[in-house]
């Protein structure tokens, strides 16, 4: 049996059952301390370029959701924020909330966008084809969740303002 940990994704459900989620992550936006861009709203404008980490959820997301701003693709998060030539490459990042509080609280010229632009919502999955272990792995998350495993865990791995998703109604 196939199992994986990622983000529920309607691209990804193609070929994916998932669990309901066990924790979830918001996705915000990076810029510049002095960029004209105060918030989530701002981002989808003509003119706008937007790093992600290529493959990424927010980057399904944003594929989706973003009308007018441009995505720029790199091989993964700490590649977006690494090449700080914010003024020619791009003028917002998007990522996970703590790695990208991280990156901005550790430099004086760059800030948060406040609120999120999504919330990300981590599962267990298993290949399509494989539905009949699903109800286990949806029994094992929410006893997971439920027991308290899952908070452990996420603090234990210094992560413990990520939010456990609710109980799956």
């Amino acid at each position: 049996m196939g199992l994986c940990f990622l983000a529920i994704d309607p691209v990804r459900a193609a070929g994916i059952l998932f669990t309901a989620p066990y924790v979830v992550i918001e996705g915000v936006y990076v810029v510049p301390k002095d960029s004209a861009l105060k918030s989530v709203e701002d981002i989808d404008h003509d003119g706008i370029r937007v790093a992600v980490a290529q493959g990424s959820a927010y980057d399904l997301y944003l594929t989706r959701a973003l009308e007018h701003a441009q995505l720029v693709r790199r091989p993964s998060g700490p590649e977006c924020t690494r090449q700080c030539s914010w003024r020619t490459s791009w003028e917002a990042a998007a990522g996970v909330r703590q790695p990208i509080a991280a990156f901005a609280q550790s430099r004086t010229d760059m800030r948060l966008i406040p609120g999120r632009f999504m919330a990300i919502e981590q599962a267990m999955g298993t290949p399509k084809g494989r539905e009949a272990s699903l109800p286990f792995l949806r029994n094992f998350i929410e006893e997971m969740k439920a027991s308290g495993f899952v908070a452990r865990e996420f603090k234990a791995s210094g992560q413990g303002e990520a939010a456990v998703a609710p109980p799956a109604g």
